[in-house]
């Protein structure tokens, strides 16, 4: 009779923390768990190596910030020990852009990488990621109320998973003071940009 108790109380238990994952992410609310703004943290910290290109002077670009997007749960996720980079798992996704380095992470699954841009009028390059440190991605982006959304013009890097992660839907900006995409609800949460 206890051991029926207990597994009635379990599932119970189970069946309330389901459904507050589900209406977190229904609502797309995410708080960050302390090994998600860990991780981010020592991302920020380190540094791309020049494989093709030298690391770009510290100057602001028109692009900077951090940006956001999630990407729809298409199918149960699939455990493997080594997933294709950049493939567009869904949840979460986290971009910075700051003075020519860019670092990217899915939290949830732990995957990150880095490495460097240049910004020339309306085109991005990514270069000296060490997913594909000989290769060099160009994409065209605009800013669209609180969002930047990136086109891919060429890139080959992961057999084309970063173009289409990068590309797949628009980024909402953690740091736009744009009244638009605040009173619209296009600007990220602080709870999913990490600063809370």
């Amino acid at each position: 009779m206890s051991r029926i108790i207990s597994c009635i109380l379990s599932l119970i238990l189970f069946m309330g923390v389901a459904t507050t994952i589900k209406r977190s992410l229904a609502d797309g609310r995410h708080l960050e768990s302390a090994a998600e703004k860990d991780a981010w943290r020592e991302l920020m910290q380190r540094t791309p190596y020049p494989y093709t290109a030298p690391i770009p002077a510290e100057i602001s670009t028109i692009v900077d910030g951090i940006y956001v997007k999630l990407e729809p749960h298409t199918a149960p996720p699939i455990p493997c020990r080594r997933c294709p980079d950049y493939k567009p798992a869904g949840g979460w996704w986290k971009i910075s852009l700051h003075k020519g380095v860019f670092r990217i992470a899915h939290p949830s699954s732990g995957w990150k990488s880095l490495g460097t841009y240049a910004v020339s009028g309306q085109r991005i390059k990514l270069f000296n990621d060490p997913v594909c440190p000989d290769l060099t991605g160009t994409y065209r982006w605009v800013r669209e109320q609180g969002s930047i959304r990136f086109t891919v013009v060429e890139d080959r890097c992961s057999a084309g998973l970063r173009a289409r992660n990068f590309t797949h839907i628009p980024w909402r900006s953690c740091t736009s003071s744009a009244p638009e995409a605040a009173g619209s609800g296009r600007r990220a949460s602080p709870e999913v940009c990490g600063q809370r």
